[in-house]
């Protein structure tokens, strides 16, 4: 039982791993030409899609709104965010081999952070690809924005753009509750444990009293 806390934190922190084998986003835009969806898909270090021209069609349904190309060699997050990613695994497992509910909630309070941080970074490149259209688009609409919702569905024209975490989102998400959970388990030991020397000391007290007043 007292390992458990040590293992909820190890397994939190390989949950990060998945993002490199599952997508942590999905993006699904849906027009007259595309009644079945095409989606996008986002790791944490590449885009893809459901066929090798995902990509292609995407940037198709873009260009006639004057979107830019989505080009994942241009985008510098899907190069250093899997670093990122690596660091956080290896400080979880740190934590999990000293074994302190401190480095518990400090691992998944800087998780946090981060992830939030990726998500408001996240909301500026939609921005930018729905707002910064080029002037010679076939179809211009004055004052018009194209940025697909940050989670959610949203009517674009006649597109319908729907965004929602995928697997490896969930699964990191899964990861910090594991964190957190290693932090409130590991708080409870500790102060059972303290009660329990607490008490200890307190018998023996009392046992050197009785010896003194005989």
């Amino acid at each position: 039982m007292k390992f458990l806390p040590r293992l909820l934190m190890a397994i939190g922190a390989l949950l990060l791993l998945t993002l490199f084998v599952f997508p942590m986003w999905r993006i699904t835009l849906f027009a007259p030409q595309y009644p079945d969806g095409v989606t996008m898909y986002i790791w944490i270090n590449k885009l893809g899609g459901d066929s090798p021209g995902t990509l292609q069609n995407i940037n198709i349904l873009n260009h006639y709104v004057g979107m830019k190309f989505i080009e994942p060699d241009s985008i510098p997050e899907l190069r250093y965010f899997p670093t990122v990613v690596l660091v956080l695994v290896a400080l979880g497992l740190i934590a999990a081999l000293i074994n302190k509910r401190q480095l518990f909630l400090g691992w998944a309070i800087v998780f946090m952070v981060l992830a939030a941080l990726g998500v408001y970074d996240f909301y500026l490149w939609e921005y930018d690809y729905g707002h910064n259209l080029s002037p010679t688009a076939p179809i211009k609409i004055p004052g018009a924005s194209f940025q697909p919702p940050l989670i959610g569905t949203k009517v674009i024209l006649n597109f319908i753009a729907k965004s929602f975490p995928h697997t490896g989102g969930y699964l990191a998400g899964l990861g910090v509750i594991l964190a957190l959970a290693a932090w409130w388990l590991k708080s409870k030991m500790d102060k059972n444990e303290k009660l329990v020397i607490a008490g200890g000391n307190d018998g023996v007290g009392a046992r050197e009293q009785l010896r003194a007043q005989a």
